[in-house]
């Protein structure tokens, strides 16, 4: 029995109450381990929308004239309730989009720093003062809250950026209108619960499931919605940046990806084995920044093969609530085909298996073996797309020049990593590399104090760290005569 959210009848969180859908509609939602029906939340539109930010744009007028200070406390008892209830918040998140037990759980955690970060970082929006050119003048520049927002967060990670995004917002002074993604709403809605115990004003956080197309088209024509953040794909953002214009609205996107994984001759083998494995199949593969090309120096090429298969055969399969289970399920079967049809594409082209290259057949589930393909080739379907699966593609290199030339040619720029024991290539290669995350021995460099987000096609606009609350403020500059 689930205390966060009532799976017989979910309910909208809208200026602080709950709420069904108009004349009762719903969404059903299926585990993705089992296929079986989990709940039927509430399929809300344009109607609901705009309740929603009718009620967040009378708690901004509070919220963003209280201090700074009583937003973070509002903010740390989040964090408490998150971390105090992160078991059940955990397996919500793993039985409804297939994430395995202990990596919902991590993300929890992570989710819960964000939080506590933009605590203290509220604390610190600092203003300036500009010295002036005439003696009888003084130049100040202040910041404030933009107002109303609006987030529309993804489902393979449906707490921690739905937590980057409201912290960020909330810190800032603003109010916001969560849309989450279908197989994340009904952990969007058991966050949404722990803001009304923390005892956050009515109308701050509001959360409102259903048609993302009904409720987006209300968000871009309401006049109350400042800024919108979304997470997702690249074809929508681009329909996104084209709804704003009509009220230039502030935007920011986090897109899709394409990452290169580049291991150097001199790299730790085991090292970047454990690296890559955690980039590329942590939430089995689902994942806008995890290692979708992996770049392997001709001179280690059999050995790095032989480490990697040596550890990913060990890896565990398994529903995604099992404790054990460290691989769970593609979200949906449209996923699922899809990465079967990037390894089908690959092996017809002369790609060669190394490990896993099939679904097993003791799951009913949407499961994908863990999987190493080596002679990978640039005419292969995924050297251009990412798969969202657990599909490792190896490529043979020889030269860095040539390596950081393939590892740049794409249309994305989010992350990027690579393996070196050598400091000048790390300099080197890093202010080479065209993403706006690099990971230097490190597959997994996001932490709540520093930026995230890419360049070119994988968005603009940064989460995380300092850069990440300018997102929810206006600068305001003020010249006062005193003569």
């Amino acid at each position: 029995m689930l205390e966060l959210v009532n799976l017989e009848n979910p309910k909208m969180f809208i200026g602080g109450k709950w709420e069904t859908a108009k004349e009762g509609a719903t969404t059903g939602i299926y585990s993705p381990s089992t296929k079986e029906a989990v709940s039927q939340i509430p399929r809300g539109g344009r109607e609901e929308a705009e309740k929603a930010f009718h009620f967040a744009g009378k708690a901004f007028e509070e919220w963003s004239q209280m201090t700074a200070v009583a937003r973070a406390g509002f903010l740390l008892r989040i964090k408490d309730l998150l971390l105090e209830n992160q078991e059940e918040v955990a397996k919500i998140m793993s039985l409804e989009m297939g994430k395995v037990y202990n990596e919902s759980l991590a993300e929890v955690n992570f989710s819960a720093q964000f939080f506590e970060w933009y605590a203290e970082e509220g604390k610190r929006v600092y203003g300036e003062t500009i010295p002036a050119s005439d003696s009888e003048k003084r130049l100040t520049v202040i910041k404030q809250p933009v107002g109303v927002t609006f987030a529309i967060t993804p489902w393979n990670f449906p707490l921690s950026m739905m937590a980057r995004k409201v912290s960020a917002s909330l810190a800032a002074g603003c109010t916001m209108v969560v849309k989450p993604a279908t197989q994340g709403s009904l952990t969007a809605l058991a966050f949404a619960k722990l803001v009304e115990k923390a005892g956050v004003p009515a109308g701050v956080v509001n959360v409102v499931t259903g048609s993302a197309q009904a409720i987006s088209e209300e968000a871009f024509n309401n006049e109350l919605v400042k800024k919108v953040s979304f997470t997702g794909s690249t074809e929508v953002g681009r329909s996104l940046v084209k709804q704003s214009a009509n009220q230039l609205k502030k935007l920011s996107l986090e897109l899709g990806g394409h990452a290169p994984f580049i291991v150097f001759d001199d790299a730790d083998l085991d090292k970047a084995a454990d690296g890559v494995i955690a980039s590329k199949f942590r939430n089995s593969g689902q994942t806008c920044v995890c290692a979708n090309r992996v770049y392997v120096h001709a001179n280690i090429k059999d050995e790095f093969e032989e480490i990697l298969v040596s550890k990913v055969k060990n890896l565990v399969v398994g529903n995604s609530l099992e404790r054990a289970s460290q691989i769970g399920p593609l979200v949906s079967e449209d996923g699922l085909e899809k990465t079967k049809y990037h390894v089908e594409d690959a092996t017809g082209k002369g790609a060669k298996v190394l490990y896993g290259g099939t679904s097993p057949v003791n799951l009913d589930g949407y499961f994908y073996e863990p999987t190493i393909l080596s002679e990978v080739t640039g005419d292969m379907i995924i050297m251009e797309e990412e798969t969202f699966g657990p599909v490792m593609p190896l490529i043979t290199f020889e030269e860095d020049e040539d390596v950081i030339k393939q590892a740049n040619n794409t249309e994305y720029g989010l992350a990027a990593y690579f393996y070196t024991q050598n400091l000048a290539r790390s300099i080197r290669v890093s202010e080479s590399l065209n993403f706006g995350i690099i990971g230097v021995n490190d597959g997994m460099p996001a932490v709540p104090q520093a930026p995230f987000g890419g360049i070119n096609h994988s968005g603009y606009g940064k989460e995380g760290g300092h850069q990440g609350i300018k997102e929810y403020l206006n600068e305001k500059y003020i010249s006062l005569s005193i003569e």
